[in-house]
């Protein structure tokens, strides 16, 4: 632990998943310019990290607690409301092979992107009836969002420019349908058709005849 004189309100501060600058404000006993230059100062000695502009948290924290799991709900804060969904979670599920690094996530806000100490943050947005199809997942007592399967699934496809939809499916996507279950597939068409979308009905009808199960 890093010992910062000047802050009246250490250990509240260290024991914070994340803050906001006028959180630190009362914790550190600043305002105005004199917060921004305790900030500043904070931010050298590596004790403080930025997540976003105006969002922090201590290194004292970051390094409490598994990091895979804390990456995860900062998704979820970075930008909310929001779930995690495409290619992360299907990377999570089995169902593409390759290793995927940033986190993304379906937001009703605008599409954004945010990169910090943790790694790359994008948001994609999906409208209202369609922010639908994720779980709780609780983690010290926090809560985060993320999509089944079969919803990252759909919000992929769904956002996916698709030129040739059945060559991209059966080739060219490398998805591993032998992750993909019948259960998936029926959740999968209940999104197909809220969306009433003809690219995704199409999708569907080629996923059923090439791999769900019966």
């Amino acid at each position: 632990m890093i010992s910062i004189s000047g802050i009246e309100h250490q250990k509240e501060l260290e024991a914070l998943p994340y803050f906001t600058k006028s959180q630190a404000g009362l914790l550190i006993g600043k305002s105005d310019r004199n917060l921004d230059g305790k900030l500043a100062q904070l931010s050298r000695l590596g004790y403080l990290i930025s997540l976003k502009k105006n969002l922090y948290v201590t290194d004292t924290f970051l390094n409490s607690v598994d990091r895979s799991y804390y990456t995860e709900l900062i998704a979820n804060t970075l930008r909310s409301p929001s779930y995690l969904s495409l290619e992360y979670v299907l990377a999570k599920s089995g169902l593409i092979p390759e290793g995927v690094f940033a986190l993304e996530s379906i937001t009703l806000k605008s599409s954004r992107a945010y990169t910090n100490l943790l790694g790359h943050f994008s948001y994609h947005s999906l409208k209202p009836s369609l922010f639908t199809g994720y779980h709780q997942i609780t983690w010290d007592d926090k809560v985060v969002l993320e999509a089944t399967s079969a919803k990252a699934l759909f919000d992929w496809l769904y956002l996916k420019k698709m030129l040739d939809v059945r060559a991209e499916l059966t080739h060219d996507l490398r998805l591993n349908w032998g992750y993909f279950s019948s259960a998936d597939y029926r959740e999968f068409t209940q999104y197909v058709d809220l969306s009433h979308s003809p690219k995704m009905q199409q999708i569907s009808r080629i996923i059923q005849e090439l791999y769900a199960h019966s």
